[in-house]
């Protein structure tokens, strides 16, 4: 079953999505304690973030081992566990391009709320996962990794969404692997491009400095703005700073540079197959 939705940027920024399931439980907002802490292997940074639903859900990233076919070792994987499990499937939330689970602050809570068993996961490349011995981030291992990430704590048949670039993640991993995905949900979907284009034949000088201006914060200011114009500037900056959070680990530049030359999603012609 495959479900579309209209892009994020139209949706006001507390806005209740549309469930593609029943809901049978009163939503409401709950943010834990500022007492709380942050998982100390976060950026410094975290600290500075003013917004309550992103403290709310920064404070409960763990990092959970996976092993892969490509890393000697288990990466320790980023994701927000669910903190209630049954029998139904659970719904697991992928991110968009050079994002992570903290884009789901506002959305999580609602479906935690409405007593669905809910993963927010990062992606292989992007988010908090510890990549201090870099392991290859192309579209295989992005694969590969989630599904052993699934296999290994999630192990039921799940509805996966994906919002923009996550979209493509969710059908690539859905025609290699059905017996994991019961529905897919998908919003303002990125599926017809042709990978990175020519991003991927950039000498690494070039892409280099191509990534150190995604992390920007006057690009990240500009895509807030374009998308959310009615924000305040305080509020801008600080969603700025929560969409680049995950930017100022050590390992990013190359994660994402890894990620550019290695071609990127093409997933146009499995779309008919899912």
């Amino acid at each position: 079953m495959l479900l579309l939705f209209p892009p994020l940027s139209q949706l006001a920024s507390q806005t209740r999505l549309p469930l593609p399931f029943p809901v049978k439980a009163k939503v409401k907002l709950k943010v834990v304690s500022e007492a709380d802490a942050f998982p100390s292997f976060l950026p410094k940074e975290v600290h500075r973030i003013k917004d309550p639903f992103a403290r709310n859900l920064a404070m409960r990233i763990h990092r959970l081992p996976v092993s892969v076919r490509f890393s000697e070792n288990p990466i320790m994987s980023s994701c927000v566990k669910p903190s209630m499990q049954n029998t139904a499937n659970p719904v697991v939330l992928l991110h968009g391009f050079d994002s992570s689970c903290l884009e789901w602050r506002y959305t999580y809570p609602l479906l935690e709320e409405a007593g669905f068993e809910t993963w927010a996961v990062d992606i292989l490349g992007w988010g908090f996962s510890d990549l201090e011995k870099l392991p290859s981030c192309d579209v295989v291992s992005k694969r590969d990794h989630f599904y052993q990430f699934w296999k290994s704590h999630i192990k039921k048949a799940m509805i996966l969404v994906g919002p923009s670039l996550g979209s493509a993640v969710a059908i690539d991993f859905a025609v290699n692997y059905p017996e994991a995905v019961e529905k897919l949900v998908l919003i303002d979907a990125s599926v017809y491009a042709e990978g990175t284009g020519n991003l991927a034949t950039l000498p690494r000088a070039a892409a280099y400095a191509g990534v150190y201006v995604l992390k920007s914060i006057p690009l990240r200011l500009y895509a807030n703005y374009l998308s959310f114009t009615s924000l305040t500037f305080s509020t801008s900056l600080d969603w700025t700073n929560i969409g680049r959070l995950h930017c100022l680990l050590p390992w990013w530049e190359d994660a994402t540079v890894d990620f550019m030359t290695s071609g990127g999603y093409n997933v146009a012609s499995q779309i008919e197959k899912r």
